[in-house]
Order: structure tokens, then sequence, then C-alpha cells
């Protein structure tokens, strides 16, 4: 069973496949308008939530709510289910690759056997699409990925059922009903309302307010923890922001082509002066996480190496904190 699907590498797993199953449902819109439209950026630092035993960070919003928000706003029917036991999994699957329907799958990274071994780490909130099965092998399209894959039917059902946090228990999701004409409008109207809420949020551990709240805490972690924990926190941070879902300067690229797109479309001018801002503040995040990198690595020349790298995440807070009160104002 093999279904016409055209696979299109995106920077990130979600936006990817939601853009690839909507495309192939004939509805073309581009990875940045997913995300932007489904309100993706977002920061939240939870310092009582333990990940790989350092604080937990999240650039994005929850596993799932990019594709159910862009699904809500283009008024668009997306099918979702989980499954109890590996069998109905399967057989859910197959009926659907049988019906000619290509399946995106929420999975654990751990065992995805086409991943480099430094990039395979438990994380179950990776997303990928399943578009035909041969004998031994599903066919997948990763829009991470430069072309499609497989994976054995075992490495399927590992990946589909791996266990911890955010457990993806067989989920698959596919859209089953796209109407003719879309209120795009309207729709990155709501994306953008959405996410200057969140950044702008008076909640100490959310937005523009928690990463000036992350600033403060790198400041004392080498004195609170010593230098080894200290060091451990924010390789893990870096990790959060680059590697394991394209949090920090990634996704400010991804917003700001969004801003670029949108800007068309509204015929609002200011959107693509905010689209450029929003691209050096990109390049900020990128900074900080080489500087980072450097500290953790022991390869920092700096004396005050923490207070400097915190001073560069307060100076991104502020940037970020007047650019969406910026963008606010524009699409008021």
């Amino acid at each position: 069973m093999q279904i016409n699907f055209t696979h299109h590498q995106s920077a990130h797993c979600e936006n990817g496949v939601a853009s690839n199953l909507l495309k192939n449902n004939g509805l073309n819109i581009s990875e940045p308008m997913v995300f932007g439209i489904g309100s993706g950026l977002f920061f939240v630092y939870l310092p009582f939530i333990k990940v790989n035993h350092a604080p937990a960070i999240s650039y994005r919003t929850l596993p799932g709510q990019i594709f159910n928000k862009l699904a809500s706003r283009l008024n668009l029917k997306i099918k979702r289910q989980k499954f109890s036991s590996t069998v109905n999994a399967n057989k859910a699957l197959d009926e659907n690759l049988k019906n000619n329907i290509p399946t995106g799958l929420q999975v654990g990274v751990y065992h995805l056997s086409y991943f480099p071994d430094e990039y395979r780490f438990h994380f179950n909130a990776h997303n990928l699409v399943v578009y035909g099965k041969t004998e031994t092998d599903y066919l997948v399209s990763d829009p991470v990925m430069e072309t499609v894959t497989t994976l054995t039917h075992d490495e399927l059902d590992k990946v589909r059922f791996a266990k911890g946090a955010f457990a993806p228990r067989g989920q698959m999701y596919y859209p089953i009903q796209i109407p003719e004409n879309v209120d795009l409008k309207s729709a990155i109207i709501k994306g953008i309302k959405n996410t200057c809420r969140d950044m702008l949020a008076p909640m100490p551990i959310i937005g523009v307010r928690g990463i000036k709240f992350v600033s403060r805490q790198i400041r004392k972690w080498p004195i609170k923890h010593g230098a080894k924990k200290a060091n451990h926190y924010l390789a893990q941070m870096v990790r959060m922001q680059e590697e394991i879902g394209t949090g920090g300067g990634g996704f400010r690229f991804i917003y700001a082509a969004f801003l670029q797109e949108a800007s068309v479309i509204l015929n609002n001018e200011e959107l693509k002066t905010l689209s450029k801002e929003m691209t050096l503040i990109g390049d900020s995040w990128r900074n900080f996480a080489v500087e980072a990198s450097r500290i953790y690595k022991n390869r920092s020349a700096k004396d005050d190496a923490y207070n400097a790298i915190a001073d560069e995440l307060l100076d991104i807070a502020n940037r970020e904190e007047i650019f969406f009160k910026k963008l606010k104002k524009a699409i008021s």
C-alpha cells in the first residue's frame, strides 16, 4: 500500500506535518502560516517540574495545540485517536492507508532508527506522517528529514507506544473535512492576538515575564547549585531551545516568515517591518545559545560568564516585550 504523498521538509515537526497533510488534501498552506495561525510561539518556565534533571522550559504550546488551533480558526475538522493496544492502533492505521489517507502520528524520538544517535532521547512529542506500508516496513514522511524514510513494523510500534511524559498512546490524526474557501485574514488576526496575549501574559513564568524570570535564575545557578549542576541546567535549556523543539531562534525565524506572508494577505506594511525586527531577535536567541554552550563546554573566556548571558537574555526579553506590544497594536 502506498499513497501518492508529496514530502516537504520543514523546520519543525508539528507545523510540517500539518502543512503536508493539508497540502495533500488540496489546501496549500505554508509551514510559517500553520505556525502563526496555530499560535505556536510561547514560553513557559516550570522550575517545579524536572526534565532530564533540570527545570522544565518550553518554547512552544502543548503538543497538538498548533494543529488544533489552526483547524478551529480555519474551520477544518481533524480526527484524533488514541489506543490502548498496538493491535488496535495498527488496525486503524492500516485501514486509513487502505483508504488512501496519509496519517499524522505523535511518536517518541528515542527509538527513531533514522535519527542520528545524538538526537535520540526520551521526548514523546515528535510528529511524522505514515503514507504507506510494505510487508516489512511503514513508509514515513518525517518533515524534519530531507527525504522520505521507513520504519519496520516493530519500530513503529515502539515509537507509537513510547513511555514517559506526553506518552503518545498510539495517537494518530488526519483532516476529515476542509471547507472549499478558508478565511485566512480572520484566522491570522486570531492567531496573532493569541500569541500577543500569551507572550505579554501577567504571569511570572509565562511569556516575556517568564524569560526575565529565567534570566534572574541563571545568575543564581552557579552560586546555588555549583558549576556542574549549573552547567547541566544551561545545557538542558539550550537543548530545549535549539534541538528538541526549534524553540529559540528557529521559532522566531518561522514567526518572522509568517508575519511577512501575513503582511501581504492583510495588506499591512507594519507587519513587514515587524517581521524584520523578529528576525533580528531570532539572531540574538541564536547568539545566546552559542554563548551558553561555550559556558557549559568550559570554553568561555568571560570571567563573569553567567551574569553576561543573563544580561543577554534580559535584553531579549525587553525587546520581545516591546515587539509584542507593537504587534498587538498593528492588528488592532
